[in-house]
């Protein structure tokens, strides 16, 4: 009795109504990568050149990724801040996040539609989303020395960049772990590197959490920009992997200063 008790109290803020949109999500979500899979043959057929075509594909995986969050925040699946977003989407600007969630990635390029993305080489092979990437022209993870160089070439040619230097999602209770790869891809060819930090309370959609596990209260997705830094300040005449070792290292103290305050 007091066991029952305790699981109804426990589950609040429409905790069934949560757990059927979260499950109506997921069902959108592959819907609309199918739509975009077939949509954006249409849309490569407008005239304009390859760098048009890839712009007209990002604002298309962008809109998407937009309506998507609408309709968590109209569900109430989740409530959302985000702060300085403004300082988003310079050129030749690298942004680093950190990756608590599985649906990072769909508010950060929700608000940076034109953003290069460094994704899961899997992705690129999931029929619900390898169309749109591709199209979008995101560059897979699939080689260590084959990804620095294709995410550099985009930062030299003016493009912004989205990368979760963990290469994985944060498992709940410790600090990001980054990997040197996004220094190194920083020191290479960005003017600046961005810092996002993302907070998701309770957590949802961890490596450890499949969809279905609902947290007993709606979701707070909160994501602040930082100040930038530049790579140069990191290099000062140093051997590349001495560099990013160092910026890696201010990354690190960064966003354990950053997500230990409440």
């Amino acid at each position: 009795m007091d066991l029952a008790a305790h699981a109804l109290t426990a589950r609040r803020d429409a905790w069934a109504w949560r757990l059927l949109a979260t499950g109506a999500s997921f069902v959108l979500f592959g819907l609309g990568g199918l739509l975009l899979a077939a949509m954006l043959p249409l849309l490569a057929c407008v005239p304009g050149h390859p760098v048009q075509r890839r712009q007209r594909a990002r604002a298309a995986v962008g809109g998407a990724f937009r309506l998507h969050a609408w309709f968590m925040r109209a569900t109430r699946v989740l409530d959302i801040s985000i702060e300085g977003s403004a300082r988003l989407g310079r050129p030749g600007q690298l942004i680093v996040a950190n990756h608590p969630s599985l649906i990072d990635v769909v508010f950060l390029l929700g608000q940076v539609p034109q953003a290069n993305c460094i994704v899961k080489a899997a992705l690129l092979r999931n029929p619900f989303t390898r169309g749109p990437m591709r199209a979008a022209g995101y560059i897979g993870n699939d080689g260590e020395l084959e990804t620095l160089e294709r995410a550099a070439a985009a930062l030299h040619a003016g493009e912004c960049l989205l990368v979760f230097p963990e290469g994985t999602r944060t498992p709940p209770g410790t600090a990001p772990r980054f990997q040197r790869g996004a220094a190194a891809i920083a020191l290479r060819g960005a003017r600046e590197v961005l810092p996002v930090f993302v907070r998701v309370a309770p957590t949802t959609l961890t490596k450890a959490e499949p969809w279905y596990r609902i947290p007993p209260r709606r979701v707070q997705v909160q994501l602040r920009v930082g100040v930038p830094c530049r790579p140069v300040d990191f290099a000062q005449n140093l051997p590349p992997p001495i560099a990013a070792r160092h910026l890696t290292d201010h990354l690190h103290r960064l966003y354990a200063k950053e997500l230990a305050t409440p």
